[in-house]
């Protein structure tokens, strides 16, 4: 008899060569069968591994693991010249819209085995063989009828939103991460966004659902880009102020902004106050002097940030502010919703947001609300202020608001014969709704007799009209 000694330190090498195995193995198949991973003894079940790589498309995206029996023990396969051809032809030509899983070979323990690595679809509506499948724990299930319609529902309208698709090129180093924090402590302040400052920039970002599936959406970087026009430069506003009343004179300023969207209406707010009047004057009864701009901020607001937050952002075309010396238009490329006309906005409507990514933003920090006042209060606004009805016009391919200064020019009032009272009075009605005999006083410091008088001859030109009666009558413009 004959005995071999076998060093221990064989031994130790040998226990610990089976480990790394064994580990090896596991990492590549996995411990157990998940909701990720399926094992295939064979290719004989093609029909099978087909519907489960649909199901892992549908749902979080796995591995499949061909030469593993389902007790995971390894059995390998024979991988012969045309098999993966023949494999990945059969994957592409019965799975609806195609998908292009990574499929790779490897040989572990003398024994061959495939591996497809299948990643999560977008809008998760892939069909095998004519039919939708999704993962269920570790088992593929055929998706029902009813889930299959609303994802397919869900996917046509993230393609009719402009903001909600994906931009392909962008990547999170694009962002603007200090940007996107001001807007949350803004957001939190204004309307208690419940998202927590200290989250991570992805986490917020997905919180805001502007990055799906790890991807940036076209509303993250209008939004929060660094450079946004880099992606979209038809995201530019243009304003512009011209002398005079029409397009063909001399152009005093122009501005491009080139900015994100929440910056762009800073900005354009800017130019706008630094080419309208600021009116000034001292009440009776106060004693701080009174202040009001020439055209209501509310409204320049309003109509601002409607032209950019509902814009067509597949138009070329940009936002422009044009100021004149009787007006300003806020042109938006864009369409109105569906059976709607111009009409339509100066009613009771709802809200029908052309980019509910971007106006939910806007919502947040107090820019917009969400039930379709806007316009209503546009109207509002300006009568308020004791202008003309603010003018909505549709091209076909914009929307333009115009707001226009009262008729009482300069010019208009030179023409009309009046002294220097009456000119104040109607100054003064271009700032305060309306006028009474005793404000016509203070403000010329006259007697009651003469200022009658004086009123009524603005009445006989058309200039005032009489609201009221009694001790409630009052003079307003009949601009």
């Amino acid at each position: 008899m004959i005995i071999i000694k076998i060093p221990s330190s064989f031994l130790k090498y040998g226990i610990i060569n089976f480990q790394m195995s064994k580990n090896y193995l596991s990492k590549i198949i996995g411990n157990t069968e998940s909701v990720v991973i399926e094992w295939k003894p064979s290719l004989s079940q093609i029909d099978s591994i087909i519907q489960t790589i649909c199901a892992f498309a549908n749902t979080e995206g796995g591995r499949i693991i061909i030469g593993v029996s389902k007790q995971g023990k390894l059995v390998g396969i024979n991988i012969g010249k045309s098999t993966i051809e023949d494999l990945t032809n059969k994957i592409h030509q019965n799975l609806d819209p195609k998908i292009h899983p990574k499929i790779t070979t490897k040989r572990i323990e003398n024994k061959e085995i495939i591996i497809i690595d299948v990643k999560e679809s977008l809008d998760k509506t892939i069909l095998a063989y004519g039919r939708p499948y999704k993962r269920v724990g570790k088992s593929t299930v055929r998706m029902s009828k009813e889930e299959y319609e609303r994802r397919i529902l869900e996917k046509h309208k993230e393609k009719l939103y402009f903001d909600s698709q994906v931009c392909k090129k962008a990547k999170l180093k694009d962002i603007d991460e200090n940007k996107v924090r001001s807007f949350l402590k803004e957001a939190k302040s204004q309307r208690g966004l419940d998202i927590e400052e200290d989250s991570s920039l992805e986490d917020i970002l997905m919180r805001l659902k502007l990055m799906i599936n790890g991807k940036l959406t076209k509303a993250a970087i209008l939004l929060f880009g660094k450079d946004p026009q880099d992606f979209f430069e038809q995201s530019e506003i243009k304003c512009v102020r011209f002398k005079g009343k029409d397009v063909t004179g001399e152009i005093i300023d122009l501005k491009p902004i080139r900015e994100d969207l929440i910056t762009q209406v800073k900005e354009a707010e800017k130019f706008i106050y630094n080419h309208i009047s600021l009116h000034s004057w001292i009440e009776p009864g106060k004693i701080q002097r009174q202040e009001r701009w020439e055209y209501p901020p509310k409204a320049i607001r309003e109509a601002l940030v409607n032209a950019i937050a509902h814009r067509d952002y597949n138009s070329s075309s940009k936002v422009q502010i044009r100021i004149f010396d009787d007006r300003i238009e806020f042109w938006n490329p864009g369409r109105l919703p569906k059976g709607w006309t111009v009409e339509t906005l100066k009613k009771k409507h709802e809200s029908r947001p052309f980019n509910p990514l971007i106006a939910k933003i806007f919502f947040w920090i107090k820019y917009i609300e969400e039930v379709g006042t806007g316009t209503n209060k546009i109207i509002q606004w300006c009568k308020e202020w004791g202008l003309p009805e603010a003018e909505f016009e549709y091209t076909g391919t914009s929307l333009i608001v115009t707001f226009r200064k009262s008729k009482f020019t300069e010019e208009y009032i030179s023409s009309l014969n009046l002294n220097e009272r009456q000119r104040k009075a109607i100054e003064y009605l271009k700032i305060n709704k309306s006028i009474t005999n005793r404000d016509y006083r203070a403000i010329n410091k006259i007697g009651k007799v003469v200022a009658a008088k004086e009123l009524n001859e603005m009445v006989s030109k058309n200039i005032l009209r009489i609201v009221g009666k009694g001790r409630s009558l009052r003079y307003e413009l009949n601009d």
